[in-house]
């Protein structure tokens, strides 16, 4: 379990175990969303987060760059330098090979409005608590006895993130969105939700199997399998999306 005089453990772990030969051959935004593209022809997304109080220390073009030392950056405190460190990460782990090979298996349904569906009647009469205000779960998630959304920017009926440091606890599931990561309140939040069925979510997530050892229950993330139609896709140039380009993928531990 998480150490909590180390909440960087997890991110070193995840970054350590980046071939630091593999480079990074294209990166930017579109949208929401940050991503890079690397030389084993892997890609990764993660959540922009425009919280630039910090400077940044990572050039603008990191092309060529280890993508080791790229993902390094998911430590920074410039949450937009920290989106493209997380998306350096997730660019390795989601590499189709490699992700099969951890456990990670296809969704049986490819789209991120879904993504709730499959504990539809597992929360029946629990205590669920969601991380991210998704605005597909309260059908999905209807069942349950009290289901409470946490949000930073909170929008009507979501408790503030804040209160999780209070509620977490009492609470029997609680998905978790992988853009924590970037915030850097994944620690924190898998430490309080320790008592509960745990599920990380979100193209942001790494398909890390490691994250089970810190309480993790179920993650489901993103993998590109098309590395050609990535920019397209993401970009908004394919009718489908990033569909287009990939498939949602999910490991339970």
């Amino acid at each position: 379990m998480l150490d909590l005089w180390n909440p960087w453990e997890i991110y070193d772990r995840l970054i350590d175990q980046i071939d630091p030969a593999v480079q990074v051959t294209a990166s930017g935004r579109f949208g929401k969303w940050a991503f890079i593209e690397n030389s084993e022809a892997g890609a990764g997304m993660a959540f922009h987060m425009p919280v630039e109080s910090i400077a940044r220390r990572l050039p603008a073009d990191p092309s060529g760059m280890s993508l080791r030392e790229v993902a390094a950056y998911a430590k920074s405190w410039n949450f937009a330098e920290a989106a493209l460190g997380m998306a350096a990460v997730n660019s390795w782990y989601a590499l189709p090979s490699r992700a099969e090979a951890a456990g990670f298996v296809p969704c049986q349904v490819n789209n991120w409005q879904n993504l709730f569906d499959p504990w539809s009647t597992e929360v029946a009469g629990k205590r669920v608590a969601v991380i991210g205000h998704f605005p597909f779960a309260a059908a999905a998630l209807s069942a349950a006895s009290e289901l409470l959304i946490f949000e930073r920017n909170v929008l009507d009926g979501d408790l503030p993130d804040t209160a999780a440091e209070y509620v977490l606890p009492t609470c029997d599931y609680v998905f978790i969105t992988g853009s924590a990561f970037v915030n850097k309140t994944m620690p924190r939040l898998l430490e309080l939700s320790r008592g509960a069925q745990t599920i990380i979510v979100g193209p942001s997530a790494p398909a890390a199997t490691l994250l089970a050892e810190y309480g993790m229950n179920s993650l489901t993330t993103f993998s590109t399998t098309d590395i050609a139609s990535f920019q397209p896709a993401l970009g908004g140039q394919r009718l489908g999306g990033m569909y287009e380009a990939g498939r949602r993928i999910e490991f339970h531990a």
